[in-house]
């Protein structure tokens, strides 16, 4: 009896060995057994822990079948990338009208991978500074130097000192990360669907509420809290008014117009509402709340709250 128990228990230690053992090498395979550091810097070494570790983007980049090959792989890519990237730069320069360099090209494509899809390959790459992987801008740029050390040099003055085109695509990387990993592009849909019935930006959409072109000069804080609670923070000119006429109708929203003879109230829903002054028993102002939904927030998801949150820290006007 127990030399059969010990038969059992010495064949569970090799089973749970042959796991770990298998395990171990998996991990190796794949690269998921790379050290990732919480301070990574800003070389190809810290570059190439996010390639193979958080950034997870040996998933799709290292065997060239969902995503290009950053190496060189058969027929279609013959250059590794930090070569590729020049070319790369060039055809972008030509599409645009803007001179790109090889970095500008990196950088965009980490910022907005739909900006150039490699022909034969899908518009399908993760946004890497939103959730799940939620990179920040120093281990961005480490990545793009682990990139650019495959073939070619790092280039990390342009880094540090970005162009126009690349300073475009950081204040987006910096905007994400400070809304928590919202992504702008999609923030933009979110204040389409939800804000432009009241708020323009740049032109586009409603003047019932204040134009946010250049929000950004506010504050994350603050830009938070108005959307979580929109009567915190009333700008001038933007206060409710509650008009009660002589048959005790009520009717609340923006005092759009005032002149001698009438008033307009602006709704919520953007209705304007013209009352003549000899009808009007009395107008109520002050401590009434903000006519933007308190209930806004609920109606957002975690991602829309980080995503035009994060949209609306890069108006910063003109």
């Amino acid at each position: 009896m127990l030399k059969a128990v010990g038969f059992a228990f010495l064949f569970m230690l090799v089973v749970l060995g042959a796991f770990l053992w298998i395990g171990h090498s998996v991990t190796n395979m794949v690269g998921g057994g790379k050290k990732v550091v919480s301070a990574v810097e800003i070389t190809p070494e810290g570059g190439e822990t996010i390639f193979w570790g958080k950034g997870r983007c040996f998933t799709c980049h290292s065997v060239g079948v969902r995503g290009p090959n950053q190496g060189v792989f058969g027929e279609k890519f013959q250059e590794p990338i930090g070569l590729r990237a020049v070319t790369r730069a060039r055809e972008r320069s030509e599409e645009t009208g803007e001179e790109y360099s090889a970095t500008d090209y990196l950088i965009e494509s980490l910022a907005v991978p739909g900006a150039y899809v490699v022909n034969g390959y899908k518009n399908e790459m993760a946004i890497v500074y939103a959730p799940p992987i939620a990179l920040n801008l120093k281990e961005v740029k480490a990545v793009i130097t682990y990139l650019q050390s495959q073939g070619g040099e790092p280039d990390i003055e342009a880094l540090n000192n970005p162009s126009e085109i690349s300073g475009r695509y950081i204040a987006r990387i910096q905007a994400a990360s400070a809304a928590g990993g919202g992504d702008p592009g999609a923030g933009a849909i979110v204040f389409e669907d939800n804000c432009m019935e009241c708020h323009m930006i740049k032109g586009e959409g409603e003047e019932i509420g204040p134009d946010l072109s250049a929000i950004s000069s506010e504050g994350l804080k603050f830009i938070s809290e108005s959307i979580i609670e929109p009567s915190k923070h009333i700008e001038e000119g933007f206060e409710t008014y509650e008009v009660i006429d002589l048959e005790g109708r009520k009717t609340t929203g923006l005092k759009t117009r005032d002149d001698a003879e009438e008033v307009d109230i602006t709704k919520a829903t953007g209705e304007v509402v013209t009352i003549a002054k000899s009808d009007i028993k009395e107008i109520n102002t002050g401590d009434l709340p903000s006519i933007m939904p308190n209930d806004l927030i609920e109606a957002l998801t975690v991602k829309d709250y980080q995503d035009v949150l994060s949209y609306l820290i890069m108006q910063k006007g003109e």
